[in-house]
């Protein structure tokens, strides 16, 4: 497993940046991973292609591309990811960090973020102390205090009962038992598993496995697989019920999703 290291010129041990806010973008090798690690700023982390993943004491939060990951400053975290990814940080001093959550969170990321960030990911080096990047950075982190949040886009569950099913249709996503098979299997009731999901996932576990597909489904997109393999890999019966999901999940089909990723600058 590859060990990376944040693209940043400042000591993770510096008590601030350089400057009140600024910009990095990489290319994340399949299974690389940022070992555990804090700074005194804040780093809101979002992914172009790809998921990325940060893992926060005991808690999971992926960051598919219509969500990034808010970390506070000072927050112990680990940065990892199984499928190649095209990712960026925008790290805030801790004199901006005031408006935005005191705890990790994800934040949906709008149309006009997203054209921010891959902007910012286009613009030559150098371009750090001009004053339009700067503005340009501000207008960034103006949109994300307004961002909605969104907790984890696939939350987990320290619940034995809850866990051992969540950590069983993670390992083959195509199960498609339902609710009272899955209920019979860890030997309780449909009803107290489904308290049991809203209570910490804050959803069902319909919505919760379709969204599990769509994370599942992204790399595989990329990677050039056809919708109709993934569609039956992923447990659907048709290519047609499974693009149905996708598109209301993530708001555009396999395909577009597939031509936005290859799309990407290396």
């Amino acid at each position: 497993m590859p060990i990376l290291k944040p693209k940043l010129e400042v000591p993770l041990s510096s008590p601030n940046l350089p400057v009140p806010i600024m910009f990095r973008s990489a290319v994340a090798p399949a299974e690389g991973i940022y070992p555990l690690h804090q700074h005194a700023w804040g780093e809101f982390v979002y992914s172009f292609s790809g998921v990325m993943e940060v893992k926060v004491a005991d808690h999971h939060y992926l960051a598919p591309p219509q969500y990034g990951v808010w970390l506070p400053p000072k927050l112990q975290h680990v940065g990892l990811n199984r499928y190649e990814a095209h990712h960026c940080s925008l790290y805030v001093g801790p004199q901006l960090c005031g408006a935005l959550p005191a705890t990790p969170c994800a934040l949906t990321v709008s149309p006009l973020v997203r054209a921010l960030l891959e902007h910012l990911r286009q613009q030559p080096p150098g371009q750090d102390a001009t004053p339009q990047h700067t503005r340009l950075l501000q207008v960034l982190l103006d949109q994300l205090v307004a961002a909605p949040r969104a907790g984890s886009y696939l939350p987990t569950s320290d619940d034995p009962l809850l866990g051992a099913v969540l950590r069983a249709l993670e390992a083959n996503p195509g199960d498609n038992r339902a609710l009272p098979e899955l209920a019979h299997a860890a030997h309780t009731t449909e009803r107290t598993l489904t308290r049991r999901c809203q209570r910490d996932l804050g959803m069902s576990l319909a919505e919760w496995r379709q969204r599990l597909r769509v994370v599942r489904a992204m790399p595989l997109l990329e990677a050039g697989q056809t919708v109709e393999t993934i569609a039956l890999d992923l447990g659907y019966g048709s290519a047609s019920a499974f693009i149905s999901m996708f598109k209301r999940l993530v708001g555009s089909t396999p395909d577009e999703y597939r031509k936005g990723a290859r799309a990407q600058p290396t």
